[in-house]
């Protein structure tokens, strides 16, 4: 005979409300671009597919870093060899977007990055603002200090 035994634990689920961001901004760096482009399809795809709103794709200028040798290690100053880096980057702008849209959104792309590539991400969340009525707006005037 088998005996199961089953433990049952009491869950607590705390609703907290969700937050909500102005604009989430994707920077993608890499040295090919043929996979940024590939790439960023992949993530503008996956972005329509969730219902997000594309604020803007654009492509920043790329970024060339030059280095200079001499070929020969001993003399010959003449005869110099120079190797090029260029970074090719794009930036995805996603807006009004909730926190819970965001995190699943990142979790995906960021797993489906191609080998060196770099990705830096920003978040800007939504401000709210108190809204005055008529008293509060005189009470500011009556403590504002007198302009000579």
């Amino acid at each position: 005979m088998c005996w199961i035994i089953f433990f049952f634990k009491l869950i607590t689920v705390i609703e907290e409300p969700d937050t909500l961001f102005q604009t989430l901004t994707v920077l993608v760096k890499g040295h090919d671009k043929a996979v940024l482009d590939s790439y960023e399809f992949l993530a503008s795809m996956a972005a329509k597919e969730l219902g997000l709103t594309l604020a803007k794709v654009s492509e920043p200028p790329k970024n060339i870093e030059r280095l200079t040798l001499l070929k020969s290690v001993h003399i010959f100053k003449k005869h110099r060899v120079q190797y090029e880096m260029r970074t090719h980057f794009r930036c995805i702008e996603i807006s009004k977007v909730t926190g819970s849209t965001a995190q699943v959104y990142l979790e995906y792309i960021q797993r489906n990055l191609p080998e060196g590539m770099a990705m830096e991400v920003t978040k800007t969340p939504f401000i709210y603002m108190r809204s005055f009525s008529n008293s509060d707006v005189s009470v500011f005037h009556m403590l504002k200090p007198d302009s000579v």
